[in-house]
């Protein structure tokens, strides 16, 4: 199964656009460290990234699969870029992509 569960946004500051998002949408993000921030909805969720040298320049949607290395070969067979290898991060697993027309795209495993 793969499905669109997380999308992450750049931010420049995690302040003011925690507040915001919170204010707006009544959503609550928790805090992953000083420049992180991430709605845990188990639905499809939200990540604020204002560490600038971890942002991607425009919205990263996030592909939930059930096995990540093979969704990395499937990847590269169909012509995906890999910009981010395999790498783990607090709440699982995941790599980078682009697609032949340049958007980025992140496929992640949980767990």
């Amino acid at each position: 199964m793969a499905r669109f569960n997380y999308v992450e946004l750049p931010v420049a500051d995690i302040g003011p656009s925690k507040a915001f998002y919170e204010g707006a949408f009544g959503w609550s993000l928790t805090e992953f460290g000083p420049t992180y921030a991430a709605t845990l909805t188990g639905d499809t969720d939200v990540g604020l990234q204002a560490d600038i040298s971890e942002a991607t320049k425009a919205p990263l949607p996030v592909i939930e699969v059930d096995d990540l290395e093979a969704a990395l070969d499937s990847v590269i067979q169909a012509g995906g870029k890999i910009v981010r290898p395999i790498f783990a991060f607090p709440g699982g697993r995941r790599f980078q992509f682009t697609d032949p027309s340049g958007n980025e795209i992140a496929c992640v495993k949980s767990g």
